[in-house]
C-alpha cells in the first residue's frame, strides 16, 4: 500500500514539474539588464514570431518583444514590414548576450538584408533603437526575466 502511494505522489511530482516547464516561458512579463527592465511580449509560436513587430508605428518606451524559439540555433531577422528602427539582442540558453543589432532600420524594399548573428541563442528581444547603447549592454552581459 504504501508503494503504491510513492508511486503515485512521484507521478504527481513528474506531473507538476512537466506543468511548470511547459509554462516557464509564459509567465515572463519583463526582461531586464544594467538595472533597465523592459515589459515584454512574448513571441513564441511561428506566427507570432514571424510577425514580431511589423506595422506598428511605435514601440512604447520600457517595452519589447521577447521571442522565444523552440531550441538554441542560430536565427536571422530581417526589418521587412518594421516600420520603426529597433535594436534586436540575441540571447542564448544561460540569458547572456550573444550578439546585438543596434540601429537596425526599417526595410522598405521588396528584398530586405538580414541580420544574422551567427551564434546560437534561444531568445531574441526587441527594443527601441539605441537603448542597447544608452545602457551600455555588450555581449555576454546576463539579462534576468520576471
Amino acid at each position: 500500500m504504501i508503494k503504491n502511494y510513492t508511486k503515485l505522489f512521484l507521478l504527481l511530482i513528474l506531473i507538476i514539474f512537466i506543468i511548470f516547464i511547459f509554462n516557464f516561458n509564459k509567465n515572463i512579463e519583463k526582461v531586464c539588464f544594467n538595472e533597465n527592465c523592459f515589459n515584454v511580449e512574448i513571441a513564441e509560436t511561428k506566427e507570432e514570431r514571424a510577425k514580431g513587430l511589423m506595422f506598428r508605428e511605435n514601440l512604447e518606451k520600457n517595452k519589447g518583444m521577447l521571442f522565444i524559439f523552440e531550441k538554441e540555433d542560430i536565427y536571422p531577422f530581417w526589418m521587412k514590414n518594421t516600420l520603426m528602427p529597433l535594436d534586436i539582442i540575441w540571447i542564448n540558453k544561460d540569458r547572456k548576450v550573444v550578439f546585438i543589432s543596434e540601429d537596425t532600420q526599417p526595410c522598405k524594399a521588396i528584398q530586405c538584408p538580414v541580420i544574422n548573428p551567427n551564434k546560437k541563442a534561444l531568445y531574441a528581444l526587441e527594443i527601441n533603437s539605441g537603448i542597447s547603447n544608452k545602457t551600455n549592454l555588450n555581449e555576454g552581459d546576463k539579462l534576468t526575466f520576471y
